[in-house]
């Protein structure tokens, strides 16, 4: 035997819908509980509390739409919360399986040091550009972490102009660094 809902007895969803105080807070902890025991099963924790958000999101926009006479205040939450969840699975395997991006920084790296040092590394790319083409070769192959002597060997150049293209390179590279523009 199906039971009808009482439509005269007071909705949580549709005090959200008409904006009465306190409504969203007394919603929320009454249903908390319930969403989340549809989402938590089916998605990956981490996933689990944007699915969770997603659903509410979902019910206090539709909140104005709900109507107790056709299904309980329960049974609409929990329709939404399944909807939300297969259409965040259909969204995820839409993507297919990409390849993992950590969230969050190695905990021995500071987030501003790294785009301060990333910053840097640009500027003085653009910097290097701005020397001798050969003075450019030599500090790159040091970057790289070959010895003068190597450098040498590698460009057929002797070692005494290895080491003064590197000097003056180097010099070339402080000045352009120093100046205001750049």
């Amino acid at each position: 035997m199906t039971t009808v809902p009482n439509p005269s007895s007071t909705s949580l969803l549709l005090s959200v819908a008409k904006g009465e105080p306190n409504s969203v807070d007394l919603f929320m902890d009454k249903y908390r509980p319930l969403v989340w025991s549809i989402v938590r099963g089916r998605v990956p924790n981490d996933a689990a509390e944007d699915v969770v958000q997603e659903v509410f999101i979902q019910l206090w926009k539709s909140a104005a739409r709900f109507d107790p006479t056709r299904a309980s205040e329960s049974t609409y939450v929990g329709m939404i919360a399944r909807r939300r969840l297969i259409d965040r699975q259909r969204r995820d395997d839409a993507r297919g399986s990409a390849e993992e991006i950590p969230e969050e920084l190695p905990s021995d790296v500071n987030p501003v040091e790294a785009i301060e040092l990333t910053d840097e590394a640009a500027h003085a790319q653009r910097a290097l550009t701005k020397i001798r083409p050969e003075e450019q070769e030599v500090l790159r192959m040091s970057i790289s972490g070959l010895s003068h002597r190597e450098i040498a060997r590698r460009t057929e150049t002797p070692l005494g102009t290895v080491k003064s293209h590197a000097r003056r390179g180097l010099d070339r590279l402080r000045k352009i660094l120093e100046e205001p523009s750049a």
